[in-house]
């Protein structure tokens, strides 16, 4: 690629969202509705909310029920991913489970979750682990499922155990795809963080955005969306550079550009 081109494909995320911006800034003016604020008036509001010492806390704590949800799912699923994919008998008990939870909206399940654990960080944190797990487990399983038979067999020929198999073959050849799965859990989290805090409003990002729906306040109810989309560009952006420095060897030819990185 020419220094043109690399240029424009870097230019071309912050171009469109200029664009949305002033789209957005646009349709405001001429709909002159008192609940869809302008762009500039949405981003005035962001220093309020960013200012706020106890806004900043919520939004922490959304980040702390996020993190701890998603590590806790990725150390849970990524291990059950790859033995569902080498073996039958793990494959046969669990996937009648994962296909009885998959199709369930994951927000359906906080009245129960939430009648059983309460409104807490407990509640919340098992909502984003439930989000995460089912996607970081498929592609857990599809890595594993394509690893090449030879493979193993010249590693059981060496000596290594099973488990040693699984370690050193199994893992190192399905982590493009696991990686895949966790960009995907990754998206997933803050999209079922936020939404369980509106379910069970005491703290967090979708409380601070709720709370101000409530007030009338639709600038900082926009601003809220704003800083949530920020939220997730810049996580996405800073999971696909460490993907590439850790599969770098596998880079596809042609990769559509989610993210800013």
């Amino acid at each position: 690629m020419t220094s043109a081109q690399i240029f424009g494909a870097r230019a071309a995320p912050w171009l469109a969202c200029l664009g949305l911006l002033v789209i957005w800034q646009i349709a405001a003016l001429l709909l002159k509705n008192d609940s869809f604020p302008t762009a500039l008036a949405a981003i005035r509001a962001i220093p309020l909310i960013l200012g706020d010492k106890e806004a900043l806390i919520n939004i922490l704590a959304s980040q702390r029920r996020m993190t701890i949800g998603f590590a806790v799912a990725i150390v849970v699923s990524i291990p059950l991913g790859l033995m569902m994919g080498r073996s039958r008998a793990v494959a046969s008990f669990f996937n009648p489970l994962l296909m009885v939870i998959y199709p369930v909206p994951k927000a359906a399940l906080m009245p129960i979750i939430m009648l059983w654990l309460g409104v807490g960080d407990l509640s919340k944190t098992l909502v984003i682990f439930l989000g995460v797990s089912l996607p970081v487990i498929y592609h857990s399983f599809e890595g594993a499922r394509s690893v090449e038979e030879k493979m193993l067999w010249s590693g059981a020929a060496m000596g290594l155990s099973a488990a040693e198999r699984m370690v050193r073959i199994v893992l190192p050849a399905a982590l493009p795809e696991i990686l895949t799965g966790c960009r995907t859990g990754l998206v997933l989290a803050l999209i079922t963080m936020v939404t369980s805090e509106m379910i069970a409003r005491q703290s967090g990002a979708g409380n601070i955005l709720f709370n101000a729906l409530d007030m009338g306040e639709y600038d900082l109810v926009f601003a809220m969306i704003i800083i949530i989309g920020a939220m997730g560009i810049c996580l996405d952006a800073m999971f696909e550079a460490l993907r590439r420095r850790l599969v770098k060897w596998s880079e596809p030819q042609f990769d559509m550009p989610l993210s800013f990185s």
